[in-house]
């Protein structure tokens, strides 16, 4: 696996790529900010997959985001896999808005065993996606419109997964329900957001980008760790 690594803080990206490399992955490029990351794509436009910082130098707010933005615009084939210090669902939306295949957001102190880390990574450049759980169990806790107050409680968590990037199977046994159950619950979330009759594929995409545009509208700013929140490993996160 080839990558690019994009963080301002030249200690965690010399972390980050001596780790990786001494698992056998080839560090094409390192960048310290959006312009030498995207400098460092048109040089390697054969890279695997880019592990961006969301925030990144001269303004710290969304510098990585619009950048992963563009390499997935103009280099469709590469993986993106965020990181972040905070929950920001405005961004994992927007990195959704594409399509959600070879997209990762994760939470910074989540990335404590590099077996599990490598693993996501591989998962993300082969073409899963990768939301962080305690990214999902978060907005769930936020304020919602009347969108999502349609939906009934059960119906809301399985949404919630279906955020987290998991099947129809990997919901039904996170939520103890049947896989029949599942497929009721979403027919029904696609009813009542009004997502028409779209590609069923289509519409668990726009259906988690309503939820997270919803959860992120009435957030006030980055979200602190809940207190007792699970501490569902990364790649638990993996569709």
């Amino acid at each position: 696996m080839r990558i690019i690594i994009a963080e301002d803080s030249v200690l965690l990206r010399s972390g980050m790529a001596r780790l990786l490399a001494d698992a056998g992955v080839e560090i094409l490029a390192q960048a310290g900010d959006a312009d030498e990351l995207m400098a460092a794509v048109d040089r390697h436009p054969d890279a695997d997959l880019c592990l961006i910082d969301i925030r990144m130098p001269p303004g710290y707010s969304e510098e990585g985001i619009q950048a992963a933005i563009e390499i997935r615009r103009t280099h469709p084939d590469m993986a993106v896999l965020m990181l972040s210090q905070h929950v920001v669902g405005r961004y994992a939306a927007e990195l959704l808005g594409g399509g959600s295949a070879k997209v990762g957001y994760l939470l910074k102190d989540r990335v404590a065993d590099i077996d599990e880390f490598l693993a996501t990574l591989r998962r993300v450049a082969a073409g899963g996606a990768a939301i962080d759980p305690e990214v999902v169990s978060q907005l769930l806790t936020r304020t919602r419109d009347s969108a999502l107050d349609r939906l009934s409680p059960r119906e809301g968590e399985v949404l919630g997964v279906m955020a987290e990037g998991l099947n129809n199977a990997g919901i039904a046994a996170r939520l103890f329900i049947t896989e029949r159950a599942v497929e009721k619950h979403i027919r029904a979330i696609f009813t009542k957001l009004d997502l028409g009759q779209a590609d069923h594929d289509h519409r668990r995409v726009l259906a988690v980008l309503e939820y997270l545009r919803t959860t992120d509208r009435h957030a006030g700013g980055p979200v602190r760790r809940t207190q007792g929140a699970a501490r569902s490993r990364p790649g638990e996160a993996l569709a």
